[in-house]
């Protein structure tokens, strides 16, 4: 069983559930230290998307190393291809209820503006039902348009992320 990417999901309501099971698991590994919240499209009711349950990790910059190293030990896998600056990345991939689940964990400093960026955008997409509607369907496009390239994906829905980003 794979995971096929660049495809475009209805919104499940067992997101949440995914994302607290993943909650409890980071939290046992890193104590208290970090604070972790639900982001991407599975975070925002209705919003369709890839079906990933993306995770941000907030930590204070001179815990990044000692929290990679804590992520790496509980079973992440760490993802150097895919890390950005501003962010450490990880993917996770596991069965559960039946079913392959992937976890995508990003891992930043809680005093950076990447931090704020996150949490601004997911925060607009919650509290704004339009938004919501707009986005999926950009998003709904950029799958068709990259046809399984994911820099054109991410391309695609960039205009929309920073035009959130710098109004709000």
């Amino acid at each position: 069983m794979e995971i096929k990417k660049y495809v475009f999901k209805k919104y499940n309501q067992s997101y949440k559930e995914y994302f607290q099971y993943e909650k409890n698991k980071i939290r046992k590994a890193l104590g208290n230290q970090a604070q972790i919240e639900h982001v991407g499209s599975t975070a925002v009711n209705g919003l369709g998307g890839k079906g990933i349950v993306d995770i941000v990790v907030g930590v204070k910059k001179n815990h990044m190393d000692k929290t990679k190293s804590k992520l790496e030990n509980a079973g992440y896998e760490y993802r150097a291809v895919a890390s950005v600056p501003g962010r450490i990345f990880f993917r996770k991939d596991y069965v559960r209820k039946n079913k392959i689940r992937r976890v995508h964990i990003h891992l930043v400093n809680i005093e950076a503006q990447e931090w704020q960026q996150i949490i601004v955008f997911r925060n607009y997409l919650i509290n704004n039902p339009e938004a919501v509607k707009e986005y999926a369907a950009l998003k709904k496009q950029a799958v068709k348009t990259a046809n399984g390239d994911g820099k054109l994906y991410r391309k695609l829905k960039n205009k929309f992320i920073k035009k959130v980003i710098e109004n709000n």
